[in-house]
Order: structure tokens, then C-alpha cells, then sequence
């Protein structure tokens, strides 16, 4: 009542004194000098009282406008209230909650009014700021990384940059940048700590705390509302003021009461409806002349927190269309290509490789831009170099210098315009599959929200470079040889129908030659099935290595290959085939210590066969007749029977 008094009808005090004066100067001059004095004297308290009239009609309707600003300043703090609510759909709830909490705990401090209307305004707004985050951030089921957290940070700073611009009566602004700071002044953006946080600040940093706590998000459930208080209490005199914290212990039960009590139907935004008007924009669609430097230059005109706000939608939007592309192929090129286009939008680079681990070296997937044949012929060991430390350590590198990857480190005939580089590993099921490097020509170029992107995309492009090559290896099992790398029987039907094709067209003759090892079952049963196996890479090496570059050498299966030689006529193939022998029996010494033999029969169309199977037929019969005479055969037997006879032993006689 006596604020009411004061602020009211105080200042009326002076009229009615005034008043009281002026009647008793009318009396006594009535007595002293009659009633004409008294008389004349009506126009000048008429007068009197038409400027006191008028003094309070101007009174009336400053005290209109100030009521009005005041539901201004009102009604902007719940369309601001609302924007955050159309950038975070669970924060309106939280917001009202925040509100009650604060402003019955600055009551019972003691908080005046100006303190009170500027808390009022604080827990609706305190977290606007966050506009200037990606959404990716902000709605993440998980717990933030470093760098995302670095982004985090941003949103006191830029909340309070947007509300300066309101310009409050009251001090809402430090309120805002303050929240996050810690009693112990381990918070942010300033480290302030102590009683010269802003009481209102302390407060709601608190009542934020508690209710957040208790309230369900992304990355976990809520917890019920006597486990949040004690964490809260856990943490007085840490995070936050123990002034503040003893009346939310005491209250809690009774202030969540009054939240729930207080709830209304928030407001919901038009987001979800389809405007049927409207044909196209005034600048046209995508692919319009409206470059990306007009558009740099236009947010750069803006105020500082409307950039970081466009940056933040650009950033969500760029990640959102580079996550679908990536998706969207199972081809390694494609989706390299595809990242390298994208990516430069959100990073900018010069150069940008993406190297492949097979056992323990990186190999150069992809590379694109400045340095390109360099970086191609690069093979970097695990743990060597700047990749090769990134690919054993699992862990990025900001700002490294490209030179010192292998390969042409102290080689003055190779180097690099090149002068930093972000690289991050790319992680697999299994543990690391790459590495992802962006390469610079200026030193220092990469920032922290750079590497913060990178990591953001890293975890997507793994996932499709997994895919990618797992796609690739089906589809080359499905043509290849496991053991010998060579083409299978499948890869070798079509392409022997595929030259046959040519050659009618052609009148070319193409010769065909099956090749079998001699005697190769006594091998395993001697040597085992490894050593078997070792003679047969030897034997598809050698067959590779001494054949011409587009002829053709494929595995039937087990011991049996064939060579389909084009352009060669029946005359030639005798040279041919005595050749191919000696090199394998050499190479099979040479490299197993064994005396392999091959029989190697031969067909040439069109004279032995019209067709893939006929020309097969005709080989694989020729060579069944040489393995039956061959010298080489006779010797193996006798051999084959030896070692088993030696292996049986003397026979025990009982």
C-alpha cells in the first residue's frame, strides 16, 4: 500500500495544499475587505483550475503512452519468445516454466522492481540466441563434440547482440549474456564468477539448470523433479549461487505447482501448411544469375548476429542436400565427386584427397584439385606423415602442413604450393577405413568450424564409402577369382562370346589355350593345400606376366586356366604354348622349389569351333591327349608312388 501511495498520489500533494492556502487567503480577505475582492478574485481560481485540469489530462495521457510502450516492449518480448519457438519446437514450454521459477525466486530475494521486470523479460528471451546455431546442433540425440560445443557458445553472445537492439527500460541485455556463467567462474562467454554475475543472471542460470533436468530432450529422458533439485543442490557454490539454490530446495514442490497451474496452449506457427499462390520468385528458381559472391556480400552488409544467423541456415541446408547426395550412390566416384562439389560450399579448400586404407597404407581414392598428380601417386604408410598419423590416432588435425606426407618429403624434384591442411579420420564399423584431407595454399586457413563441419560429414561419407566398397567388392567377386585375382569362368564366357563377335565381324582369328597342371592333386596330398594354393598364384602370375597386354587369362577352376589370345592364328600357337610351358615350370622352381608341369591344349576359331563352348570342347580335348603322353606326367607318377610307399613304413609282422 504505501508504494502505491507514493507512486499514485503523492505527487497530487502540492494541489491540494495549494488548494487549502488559497481558501483561507479568500476567507480572510472577505473578513478584511468585504465580499468585491473575493468576487474579482473567482476568475483567477477559475483560471487555476482549467490549467491544473489540463496539467492532468497531459499526466493522463503520459501515463497512456507509458502503459502502451510497456505492452510494446511486451508484446515484442512474446514475438520474440515466439521466434524461438519456431527455431526449437520443445523450448516454448521450457520458456513459460523458466518464467515462474525466476520470478518467484527474485521475489523472495528481494529483487526490485526494475530487477524483476528485467528477470520477467530475461527467461522468456534468454536463450534467442540460438538462432544463430545449425539446427544439426541443436537437435542432436547425443552429446555435443568440442567443436560443436565451441558453436554452442555462441548463443549468449548473439542474444544479447539481438536485444540491444530492443533497447529495454530495464537491464535485460547483461542478464542474457551472463546466463551460462558459473558461480565459481568456470562458465561463459566472459568467466565471470561470484556476486558480479547479475543477480537475475545467477537466477535464472539455476531455474534453467533444474528445469532442463527435469524435462525430457534429444539425447535423454527427464528425470524426476527430486533428482534434478539435488543435482542442482550438488552444485551450489560450483555453478551456482547458494542464495538462489536454497530457495529453489525449499520451494520446488510449490513452484512447480504454480508452473502447472499457469500452463497454456502455446502458440503454434503456420509451418506446416502449403501456400498455393505464388508462381515463382522475383529472382527466379536455382540455376538464376544470382551469384554466391552477391550473397556473401549481402550478409555482410548485415548486422553481425543477422550474418551468423544466415551463416547458421546456410550451414543446415548445404549439410542437409551434401547428407541426400551422399546417400544416393553406390558408386565411390560418384560419391566422391559428389562431396567434393558440395563440400566446397561449406569449406573452401584448393585441393581435396580421400585416401583409402588397405592394410597398412592409404591409398589415394580420389583427389581433385591443386597438386592433383602429385597427391595421386602418394601411397602413405599407417602412421606416417599427416594422414598417416590422423588414419593410427583416430583423431583430426587442424592446420597441418601438407609437406610432410610421403612420398616427396626432401625431394627437391617434388613439392607442394600447398601450405596447410584439415584432415579427419573416417571411421568404419570396424575402425578406420580413410582419411578425408583438404588441402591450402595460405597458411592457417582452416578454422575450428570448419574441422566442427568435417566431423559433422565425416560420420555420413564413411557410412557411403562402406557401402560403396562393399558394393564394389560384390561386384567384382561376382567376375574375379578369390584366390589368383584372375577373371572366372563367368568373366570369361563373356568376353570369349565378345571377341568371337569381333571376329565375324572382323575375319580376325582368335586362339584359345586350356592349361592344366600335371599330377597338381599329388601336390596337396604331399605338400598340403597351402603350398597348393601358393603354386597356383605362381602358376597365374606367370601366365599373366608373359601374355600380351590385351590378351586375356582367366581361371576355369581348380587347376585348370585359359588364355584367349586374339589375332592369333592356329601356325602361331605352337611357338606360343612351348613358351608359356617353360616359363611356368621356371617360375614354379624358382619361387616354390617344385617341379610343376603344364599340359596346355589349344583351339582356334573358326576352324575348331563356331562358339565359346566348342572352341573350349576342342581345346580342353587337345589338352587331355598331351597330358596322357607327357614325359613329365610318367616322371610325377613314379615320384607320387615313392612318397607313398616311404610314408607307409615296414609292416609290423605279429
Amino acid at each position: 500500500m504505501p508504494v502505491i501511495w507514493k507512486n499514485r498520489y503523492f505527487w497530487m500533494l502540492p494541489f491540494y495544499v495549494a488548494g487549502a492556502v488559497l481558501a483561507g487567503v479568500f476567507d480572510a480577505a472577505r473578513g478584511q475587505v468585504g465580499w468585491q475582492l473575493p468576487v474579482l478574485a473567482v476568475p483567477v481560481v477559475f483560471l487555476l483550475y482549467r490549467s491544473y485540469r489540463i496539467y492532468m489530462a497531459r499526466v493522463e495521457d503520459g501515463r497512456s503512452h507509458a502503459e502502451e510502450m510497456a505492452s510494446l516492449h511486451l508484446r515484442t518480448i512474446e514475438a520474440l519468445a515466439l521466434a524461438i519457438d519456431a527455431k526449437d519446437q520443445t523450448t516454448h514450454e521450457h520458456l513459460e516454466r523458466v518464467q515462474v521459477y525466476a520470478m518467484e525466486v527474485g521475489k523472495e530475494l528481494g529483487l526490485s522492481e526494475i530487477e524483476m521486470e528485467a528477470l520477467r523479460a530475461a527467461s522468456l528471451l534468454h536463450d534467442i540466441g540460438k538462432l544463430a546455431v545449425p539446427e544439426h546442433i541443436i537437435s542432436k540425440p547425443g552429446r555435443l563434440t568440442p567443436e560443436e560445443f565451441e558453436k554452442m557458445k555462441i548463443h549468449p553472445v548473439v542474444g544479447a547482440e539481438i536485444l540491444e537492439r530492443v533497447r529495454f527500460p530495464y537491464p535485460v541485455v547483461p542478464i542474457v549474456r551472463a546466463h551460462h556463467e558459473k558461480w565459481d567462474g568456470s562458465g561463459y562467454p566472459d568467466g565471470r564468477w561470484g556476486e558480479d554475475i547479475p543477480i537475475g543472471a545467477r537466477i535464472l542460470s539455476a531455474v534453467d539448470c533444474l528445469d532442463a533436468l527435469a524435462s525430457d530432450r534429444q539425447y535423454r529422458k527427464a528425470m524426476p523433479l527430486d533428482q534434478a533439485i539435488g543435482v542442482v543442490v550438488q552444485e551450489a557454490g560450483r555453478a551456482f549461487d547458494p542464495r538462489v539454490v536454497e530457495v529453489l530446495a525449499r520451494r520446488y514442490v510449490e513452484l512447480e505447482q504454480m508452473a502447472k497451474a499457469r500452463k497454456v496452449e502455446p502458440l503454434k506457427l503456420s509451418t506446416d501448411i502449403k501456400i498455393e499462390a505464388g508462381l515463382a520468385p522475383a529472382a527466379g528458381f536455382e540455376g538464376s544469375d544470382k551469384s554466391p559472391a552477391s550473397k556473401a556480400v549481402a550478409i555482410l552488409d548485415q548486422p553481425d548476429f543477422l550474418s551468423k544467423i544466415a551463416a547458421a541456415r546456410h550451414e543446415a541446408q548445404a549439410l542437409f542436400e551434401l547428407a541426400q547426395n551422399l546417400g544416393s550412390s553406390l558408386s565411390l566416384d560418384e560419391t566422391l565427386s559428389v562431396l567434393s562439389v558440395r563440400l566446397k560450399r561449406l569449406v573452401p579448400f584448393d585441393s581435396m584427397a580421400v585416401y583409402i586404407r588397405r592394410e597398412n597404407m592409404l591409398h589415394p581414392e580420389f583427389v581433385s584439385g591443386d597438386n592433383f598428380r602429385l597427391f595421386s601417386a602418394l601411397e602413405i604408410p599407417v602412421g606416417q606423415g599427416l594422414s598417416g598419423w590422423v588414419a593410427e590416432n583416430s583423431k583430426p588435425i587442424l592446420n597441418g602442413n601438407p609437406s610432410v606426407e610421403p612420398g616427396y618429403l626432401n625431394d627437391p624434384s617434388k613439392f607442394s604450393t600447398l601450405r596447410s591442411a584439415l584432415a579427419v579420420p573416417l571411421q568404419g564399423v570396424n575402425g578406420v577405413i580413410g582419411v578425408l584431407a583438404l588441402y591450402s595454399i595460405e597458411r592457417d586457413s582452416f578454422t575450428k568450424d570448419h574441422l566442427r563441419i568435417l566431423l559433422v560429414v565425416s560420420s555420413k561419407l564413411s557410412l557411403a564409402i562402406e557401402n560403396a566398397l562393399r558394393y564394389r567388392q560384390a561386384e567384382t567377386s561376382a567376375t574375379t577369382d578369390y584366390l589368383t585375382g584372375l577373371p572366372n569362368a563367368r568373366s570369361l564366357f563373356l568376353h570369349l562370346d565378345s571377341e568371337i563377335a569381333r571376329c565375324k565381324r572382323s575375319g580376325i582369328p582368335v586362339s584359345l589355350l586350356v592349361c592344366d597342371l600335371d599330377n597338381f592333386k599329388q601336390i596337396n596330398d604331399q605338400y598340403g593345400h597351402l603350398e597348393g594354393n601358393k603354386a597356383l598364384k605362381v602358376v597365374a602370375s606367370a601366365l599373366k606376366a608373359n601374355c600380351r597386354e590385351y590378351d586375356y587369362v582367366a581361371r576355369m577352376g581348380g587347376d585348370e586356366f585359359v588364355v584367349v589370345l586374339p589375332g592369333l592364328d592356329a601356325g602361331s600357337v605352337v611357338q606360343r604354348t612351348d613358351h608359356l610351358r617353360k616359363m611356368v615350370l621356371e617360375e614354379a622352381r624358382l619361387q616354390t622349389g617344385l617341379e610343376l608341369s603344364v599340359s596346355i591344349g589349344s583351339a582356334t576359331y573358326p576352324h575348331e569351333g563356331t562358339d565359346a563352348e566348342d572352341l573350349l570342347s576342342s581345346a580342353d580335348r587337345v589338352m587331355y591327349k598331351m597330358k596322357a603322353a607327357s614325359p613329365e606326367r610318367l616322371r610325377s607318377q613314379k615320384k607320387w608312388a615313392l612318397w607313398q610307399q616311404s610314408t607307409q613304413g615296414t609292416p609290423t609282422i605279429h
